[in-house]
C-alpha cells in the first residue's frame, strides 16, 4: 500500500518517501535483529544464573518499552495482536497435543480436581478480598474472573526449560490447558453476573458465552478430523513445517472469522490430531522448532507495553489483587490436590507453579473494558500490570516449584 502511494505523489517528493520507507524497514529489521540476539541472549544468562528466560525477556521489554528507553518502532505495537493470537495458539496446539488418551487415562482425575479448585478458589478469594479493600461488586466479580488466567506459554517455556521428566510436569502441562479453559468457561458467566451487579443484565450474554466456547470445541473437533489423517502423507511420517504451521493458523484464523475462543478451538485441534494421527508425532516437534522467535517477540513486547506511571496509580487495589491472587492459587492448589489424594510432596506446589498470567488475561480484560466502560482504564491497567509481574515472577516460582518436586531437574541445562 505504502509502494502504491509513492507512485501516485508528485515525482519530486518520491525521493523523500522512498529513504523514509527505507529508513523505516531499516529500523525494524534492525530491531527484529535486536531482538532475537536479545532472546539467544536472555536463554544464555538464564541457564547460567538459573534465571526463566520468560522473566528475563519481559525485564528487556520494559527496559526498551515506553516505561524505559522508548527504543521500538511505533510498528511494534500494532502487532502485538497478531503475534498474541500466534504464539498463544502455537501454546494451545501444543498442550492439546500433550493430552494423550493414555495421559489423560491416568492423571485425569487429578488434573479435574486441582484446575476446577485452582479456579473457584481464585474466583472466590480475590472478588471477596477486593469488595472487603472497597472495591465494587462488579468490578472485584471481573477481577476475580480475570485472576483465574494463567500463561500457558510462560508455564510451558518453563517447565521445558526445567528439563524435569517428573509426573508433576505432566501434570502442569494439563493443568494448565484445563485452567484456561475453565477460565475463559467462567469469565463468560461473571460478565453476565456482574451485569446483573451493576443493573444491565441481558440474557443473552449467557447465550453468547455458551455460542462461544461450544463453537469453539465444535471447530476445534471438525478441523482436527478433517485434518488428522491427512496430516504427514506429503514425506511420509513427517509433517512438514509449513504443513504444521497451517493447521495452527487455519485453527485460529477460522475462530477468529467465527467469533469463537481461538485458544479453545487450537487446543482441541491438537487434541484431536494426537490421538486420532496415530502414523506420527512430528506435527508438534515442527511446531516446537518454530515456537521460540514468535514467543521473544510476544514477551519483549508485552513487557513494554506496560506504562509504570499509570501502574502507580492504582494503588491499594493492584496490591491487593497481587496478593490475594497469589494467596487463591496457593490455596486452590492445595485443596484440589489434596481432595485429589496427589502425592504428599507435589500438593503445595500446584498453585505457585501456576502463578504466570500474560495473553489470555489481557484478551479478557479488553472484553471486560467494552462490557463495563466506567471501570474500563482501572480494568486495563491493573490487568496489564499483574501481568507484567507474574510473568517477572510467575516462571520462577514455576521453576522453584519443578525443582522442589524434582531435584534432579536441578541438573538440567534446558532447551533452545
Amino acid at each position: 500500500m505504502r509502494m502504491m502511494g509513492i507512485f501516485r505523489l508528485p515525482l519530486s517528493t518520491e525521493p523523500d518517501r522512498r529513504h523514509s520507507a527505507t529508513m523505516d524497514n531499516a529500523a525494524i529489521f534492525l530491531t527484529f535483529g535486536a531482538l532475537f540476539m536479545g532472546g539467544l541472549a536472555a536463554d544464555l544468562l538464564g541457564r547460567r544464573l538459573r534465571l526463566p528466560r520468560v522473566t528475563l525477556l519481559l525485564a528487556l521489554g520494559i527496559l526498551a518499552g515506553r516505561s524505559g528507553l522508548d527504543l521500538l518502532p511505533i510498528e511494534f505495537a500494532e502487532w502485538f495482536s497478531f503475534l498474541t493470537v500466534a504464539a498463544l495458539s502455537m501454546v494451545a496446539f501444543l498442550l492439546g497435543g500433550g493430552l494423550t488418551l493414555t495421559k489423560l487415562r491416568h492423571i485425569g482425575g487429578e488434573v479435574l480436581w486441582v484446575s476446577l479448585s485452582i479456579v473457584g478458589v481464585t474466583v472466590a478469594l480475590v472478588a471477596f478480598g477486593l469488595i472487603v479493600l472497597g472495591a465494587a461488586p462488579a468490578l472485584a466479580l471481573i477481577f476475580g474472573a480475570l485472576a483465574c488466567a494463567t500463561d500457558p506459554a510462560a508455564t510451558q517455556d518453563a517447565i521445558r526449560q526445567s528439563g524435569s521428566s517428573h509426573p508433576f510436569a505432566d501434570k502442569l502441562s494439563a493443568i494448565v490447558a484445563m485452567d484456561d479453559a475453565w477460565g475463559l468457561i467462567v469469565f463468560a458467566l461473571v460478565v453476565a453476573m456482574a451485569k446483573g451487579l451493576d443493573g444491565s443484565f441481558d440474557p443473552g450474554l449467557l447465550m453468547e458465552a455458551t455460542r462461544e466456547i461450544g463453537g469453539a470445541v465444535a471447530l476445534g473437533l471438525v478441523i482436527g478430523l478433517a485434518l488428522a489423517p491427512l496430516t504427514g502423507r506429503l514425506k511420509p511420517g513427517e509433517p512438514l513445517q509449513a504443513e504444521a504451521l497451517g493447521i495452527v493458523f487455519l485453527s485460529a484464523g477460522a475462530a477468529l472469522w467465527l467469533d469463537v475462543s481461538y485458544l479453545i478451538a487450537s487446543m482441541v485441534v491438537g487434541l484431536v490430531i494426537t490421538n486420532r494421527a496415530r502414523h506420527h508425532t512430528r506435527a508438534f516437534h515442527e511446531i516446537e522448532h518454530i515456537q521460540w522467535p514468535i514467543m521473544i517477540l510476544f514477551f519483549v513486547l508485552a513487557g513494554a507495553a506496560l506504562d509504570l506511571r499509570s501502574l502507580a496509580a492504582i494503588g491499594a487495589l493492584g496490591a491487593g489483587f497481587a496478593v490475594l491472587r497469589v494467596l487463591a492459587r496457593a490455596l486452590g492448589g492445595w485443596v484440589g490436590a489434596t481432595l485429589a489424594r496427589s502425592p504428599a510432596p507435589e500438593r503445595r506446589w500446584f498453585g505457585p507453579a501456576l502463578l504466570p498470567q500474560a495473553g489470555v488475561a489481557v484478551g479478557m480484560a479488553l472484553v471486560a473494558a467494552t462490557e463495563f466502560p466506567d471501570h474500563g482504564d482501572t480494568i486495563l491497567t491493573l490487568t496489564i500490570g499483574a501481568t507484567v509481574l507474574f510473568e517477572l515472577i510467575g516462571p520462577a516460582a514455576t521453576l522453584f516449584s519443578i525443582r522442589r518436586v524434582d531435584p534432579s531437574s536441578n541438573r538440567s541445562e534446558g532447551d533452545l
